[in-house]
């Protein structure tokens, strides 16, 4: 097992907390919105959601391919995510924000990501959060158009 981390293992670490986090949050949100927005928001975060589910596990065999283990379980979690906990007695359109300013969020630590694989020749790492970054500023986008109205 490689010992020195470096940046790119680091951001992928920060990345894979968010994501775990964000994931919780918006299957929280799935479960509690009400209102007359419900099924929109409803299916919304569950689509939401179970990407989240799938990148991180992407995000965590990328870091086992770097040679480190990857952190697991809520304490690691809670000690590297940028995430707050969402409240799921929120209004729908409080969801909608909180989301969207998370999304917000998780795309700048990929795009520090990002330009740390680049400046490390890390190709494929570039590449992979360059695809999750794009997922999350399409999530940006249709939480705030949503919020707009």
């Amino acid at each position: 097992m490689a010992t020195n981390k470096g940046p790119v293992v680091s951001v992928l670490e920060k990345a894979l907390a968010d994501t775990y986090a964000l994931a919780l949050k918006t299957q929280n949100y799935h479960w509690n919105v009400t209102g007359a927005d419900f099924f929109q928001l409803h299916g919304m975060f569950e689509e939401q959601y179970g990407d989240l589910s799938g990148a991180v596990d992407e995000l965590a065999e990328r870091i086992r391919a770097l040679g480190h283990l990857s952190p697991g379980g809520l304490k690691a979690f809670q000690s590297l995510t940028q995430i707050e906990d969402g409240d799921g007695s929120s209004s729908p359109i409080d969801m909608v924000n909180d989301l969207a300013k998370d999304h917000e969020t998780v795309s700048n630590l990929l795009k520090e990501g990002v330009a740390a694989a680049e400046e490390n020749g890390d190709v494929s790492t570039a590449d992979m959060l360059t695809g999750r970054l794009t997922v999350h500023q399409k999530a940006t986008w249709m939480l705030n158009a949503t919020a707009a109205r």
